[in-house]
Formats: C-alpha cells, sequence, structure tokens
C-alpha cells in the first residue's frame, strides 16, 4: 500500500468518525446550495478536514471537492473529494452514505477509497493492485443473463423518463430485479458482487472519481451514456464484466 493509499484511507475514516457525530445528532441543520441541493455542517466540517489533512502531506498538489473551490495543482497530481455522497440519505438517517477520496496523477485515476461511517465498511484500490473490502480483495460478479441480474439506480428518473433506446435505458424492463440503492453504495455493491448494474444519470467528477478504480480493479466496467470511461460524463454506469461489455457494444451501436 501506497503512501497516497494510506493517508486517503486514514482522512477518510477522519472524516467518517466527524461525520457520524453529526449523523446521531436530533438537531442537524440543513442548507440549500446554489443548485438546490441540500448540505449540512457536516459536509462543510468534514471536507475541511480531508483538505487540511492533503494539504499537510502535498502542499503542491490540486483539490478538487464538492464544497470549496478548486485548489489548483502544479505538479499534475489532483485529489477528488466527496465529504458525504448520499447528503439526503444522511439527513434522513440511513447508513448509506459514503466518504470518498480519489487522486488523479497526469489525469489517469490512480487510486479511490469509499468509506460508510455508519456500516463500518472501507472499500480502496490502487490502479493495478487489486481493489479490496475491509482488507479482503472483492470482484464482481460472473452473472451473464440480464434477467438473472440486479440493477441499481440513484435517480427516480431512470424509472420514470420515457422509454428510450438505450441499451442502459432498456435495463430496467429486463432485469431480474431492479433496486434504488444509489449514490456511492450502489457502485460498491456492485464492485463487490453483490449487484450487476449501478446507474446514475446525473453525476459530477466529485460523484464518481473515486468510484471507478475500485470497480474496474474489481474486474468490473465504468463508463457513462456514451460509453466513455470519464469523470465528466454523461452520468455513471457501474458493471460487471460480461454486462458491462455487452452494453458497451450496443452503445457503439
Amino acid at each position: 500500500m501506497t503512501k497516497d493509499l494510506q493517508l486517503a484511507i486514514e482522512l477518510a475514516e477522519q472524516a467518517g468518525r466527524l461525520t457520524l457525530d453529526y449523523y446521531s445528532s436530533t438537531s442537524l441543520q440543513v442548507f440549500t446550495k446554489r443548485d438546490a441541493t441540500p448540505v449540512t455542517e457536516a459536509d462543510r466540517k468534514a471536507e475541511e478536514l480531508i483538505r487540511k489533512g492533503i494539504i499537510s502531506h502535498y502542499p503542491e498538489d490540486g483539490l478538487l471537492g464538492e464544497e470549496f473551490e478548486e485548489r489548483q495543482s502544479v505538479n499534475n497530481r489532483r485529489w477528488i473529494i466527496d465529504p458525504i455522497d448520499g447528503t439526503k440519505a444522511f439527513i434522513h438517517k440511513v447508513p448509506l452514505y459514503g466518504v470518498m477520496i480519489a487522486l488523479e496523477v497526469d489525469a489517469f485515476l490512480q487510486l479511490g477509497v469509499v468509506y460508510f461511517p455508519a456500516l463500518g465498511e472501507l472499500y480502496y484500490a490502487e490502479r493495478g493492485k487489486g481493489a479490496f473490502l475491509n482488507g479482503s480483495p472483492i470482484s464482481v460478479s460472473s452473472i451473464t443473463d440480464i434477467s438473472q441480474s440486479t440493477v441499481l439506480y440513484t435517480e427516480r428518473e431512470y424509472l420514470l423518463d420515457p422509454p428510450t433506446e438505450h441499451p442502459v435505458d432498456a435495463l430496467r424492463s429486463k432485469a431480474g430485479l431492479v433496486r434504488g440503492w444509489g449514490d456511492c453504495y450502489g457502485h460498491m455493491l456492485v464492485a463487490s458482487g453483490r449487484a450487476e448494474v449501478s446507474v446514475d444519470k446525473i453525476m459530477n467528477p466529485w460523484d464518481c472519481a473515486a468510484l471507478i478504480p475500485i470497480v474496474l480493479e474489481a474486474g468490473g466496467c465504468c463508463f457513462d451514456y456514451r460509453g466513455l470511461t470519464t469523470i465528466s460524463g454523461e452520468g455513471l454506469v457501474s458493471a460487471n464484466k460480461a454486462i458491462g461489455t455487452g452494453l458497451l457494444k450496443a452503445i457503439e451501436k
């Protein structure tokens, strides 16, 4: 395990413990951002903690987070932070929220860490070194039949939007099980072999940067609605290798 990954894990766990204090609070204050999404003091305090920890170790590295302005890199290294992915779940005391940290080096995602404080689950991966859950290796499932697959989604639009010919949208009527276990939790279920596909139709870089290395290192596929593996695309789809490869071929057509 590299020093970069060790730092990311330590900061994710520290920020996670901080969020739990707010998670158990009966007087959590919720604010509305300009884009009409909710934010809490826990989001801001957790990101501040992570930022301070990174800057103290790597003062020349860049920082991109959800809650504060971007800090430019001078060395082609950029940390991408989502202090609480699944803020709505967090506000409603649902334990499926995660602290996410990724490192991008020379425009390539080098590592990803996703920590679920209320569940005690820590997922992490470095490029070329496999993916892990609480220290044990994980891998995507081997299911090849869509009718036997579990498909997860975050936004209700995935089910409510009018039918389209897009292969990912077609899954909602073909899958054996469709459930709304969304945000980072859904994608980590794919990485650990407990679901076959997870779909987000709306994504920001901080929403997906930590997810992609973990899913890929677990043997899966990550791509947007155009079939591109990117943190700045049109949504994000995580899938096991068999179903993901089929979806990518269908998207190309």
